[in-house]
């Protein structure tokens, strides 16, 4: 897979996983958004609530990632991406999961939201809705080949909850950047690369030469 430093590149990525974990997850049943990537400076990412884009006699949900959190290990961008993609089933079937202006999250998140892999703890202002990867869903990433987008917008972040967004944490600043749930192992050789959850020895199948881990 070709490096991800374009935002054309990224663009295409996230609109490819998310058809994926539609299709993985929850049946191929939800609707296709637009998706954005724009800056959120409370929030990793949103949903809007109706469907403010509109081509011709067809019109669609926005779900925007945060520009300036684009650089997070590629299981915590697809967590987002996961998240917020609960939310629009949700939204087709008429399905209340969040409450107080649209900032905490219910029961009813915290049920879909694992039922699709995620794991999901309580904030007491906003409600079911810090997220993370499961080892099942790290695995399913590492499986699909999906790796860390290499291009983030820089700029300054508070990160809190905000209306169906995917949150961090409620003090409303910015967390230090997580540590990647995987570790990358590279042949000095001829420079393939794989991912495991875990150490690992494995040699490379075209040199036969043992990978290392990227440090």
């Amino acid at each position: 897979m070709k490096e991800l430093v374009k935002i054309s590149r990224v663009s295409g990525m996230l609109e490819k996983m998310y058809r994926q974990l539609n299709q993985d997850k929850f049946n191929g049943e939800l609707e296709d958004p637009i998706i954005t990537i724009q800056s959120t400076p409370r929030a990793y990412g949103h949903v809007t609530c109706g469907k403010v884009w509109k081509s011709k006699d067809v019109a669609r949900y926005e779900l925007n990632i945060g520009a300036g959190t684009l650089d997070r290990p590629i299981e915590n961008v697809v967590s987002t991406l996961l998240h917020e993609m609960v939310h629009i089933y949700h939204l087709m079937n008429n399905i209340q999961d969040c409450s107080r202006g649209g900032t905490y999250h219910n029961r009813k998140f915290k049920e879909k939201a694992e039922n699709v892999g995620l794991v999901i703890s309580k904030d007491p202002r906003i409600g079911w809705s810090l997220t993370e990867p499961s080892e099942e869903l790290i695995e399913y990433i590492i499986s699909q080949g999906w790796t860390d987008i290499l291009i983030n917008r820089q700029e300054s972040i508070r990160i809190g909850g905000v209306s169906g967004g995917s949150s961090g944490d409620s003090s409303g600043n910015k967390p230090p950047r997580k540590p990647s749930s995987t570790r990358k192992y590279i042949c000095p050789c001829c420079g393939n690369s794989v991912r495991a959850t875990k150490e690992i020895n494995i040699i490379c199948g075209d040199c036969m030469k043992q990978m290392v881990k990227e440090e």
